[in-house]
């Protein structure tokens, strides 16, 4: 079978930016029990008021936008011919989509600004015509980081390619249910828990691994905090 373009031209894609880029990869386990637990209590209301499926992706994207504010360094551009680092004043996020034709990322522009409930729509919208092919040139473009759920394939965490022109890539495992220790009260005890791989790969010439730690550590505390069952009620725009 021949080569499709869209096929060559992800490829190119990815050699680019492995060729240009200094890329490692670092990985934090979230317990995302208590976010787990708000997505059962609200997703049968969800649906009946939206008309969608509530996954545990919006809250990702969510924390993961929150986090960006914070550690700004992880949401920029190094641009080494010009000898500048150009961070940016907002969360525009790719989502990787699985498609027929390949890997397409379409970009949720200003993802900071939206609720849970406004990720949720934009990220359907976003797939729905990705599938269907009709995406335009804008939806694909002006990404400052992305993020890829490999873990709605069943995939524990994997090492992803940070694209090019940015500074790194969230990728999501699949949230698993296992024995964990954790704290009831003064004591330590073993429970069931529902835990997450998040891994960060980013670019090292722009990023260091404790830039990169910090930044996993503030979504993995948004996430384990669970704090976002005013937003699932509220506008698209928090």
């Amino acid at each position: 079978m021949p080569i499709t373009r869209i096929r060559r031209a992800i490829g190119n894609n990815l050699k680019q930016a492995l060729q240009e880029q200094a890329q490692l990869t670092t990985t934090v386990e979230v317990d995302v029990t208590r976010l787990m637990r708000l997505r059962s209590r609200a997703k049968d209301g969800f649906l009946a008021r939206e008309g969608l499926k509530l996954s545990p992706l919006p809250f990702f994207i969510k924390a993961a936008a929150q986090a960006l504010r914070a550690h700004p360094v992880v949401n920029a551009r190094i641009d080494e011919a010009a000898g500048t680092i150009t961070y940016f004043d907002t969360e525009n996020i790719g989502i990787a989509v699985d498609t027929e034709d390949g890997l397409m990322t379409p970009v949720v522009k200003a993802a900071g600004d939206l609720t849970v409930t406004g990720l949720a729509r934009a990220v359907h919208d976003l797939a729905e015509r990705a599938r269907g092919r009709h995406l335009t040139p804008d939806d694909v473009t002006g990404a400052t980081f992305t993020i890829s759920n490999t873990g709605s394939r069943g995939a524990l965490f994997d090492t992803v390619i940070v694209p090019p022109k940015e500074a790194a890539i969230l990728g999501v495992g699949a949230t698993v249910r296992r024995p964990a220790v954790v704290r009831d009260g003064d004591d330590e005890v073993i429970a069931i828990r529902d835990l997450v791989h998040l891994s960060l790969s980013y670019d090292h010439r722009l990023v260091d691994g404790a830039d990169a730690a910090r930044y996993l550590t503030s979504v993995k505390a948004i996430l384990e905090a669970a704090v976002f069952e005013d937003d699932l009620y509220a506008d698209t725009v928090a």
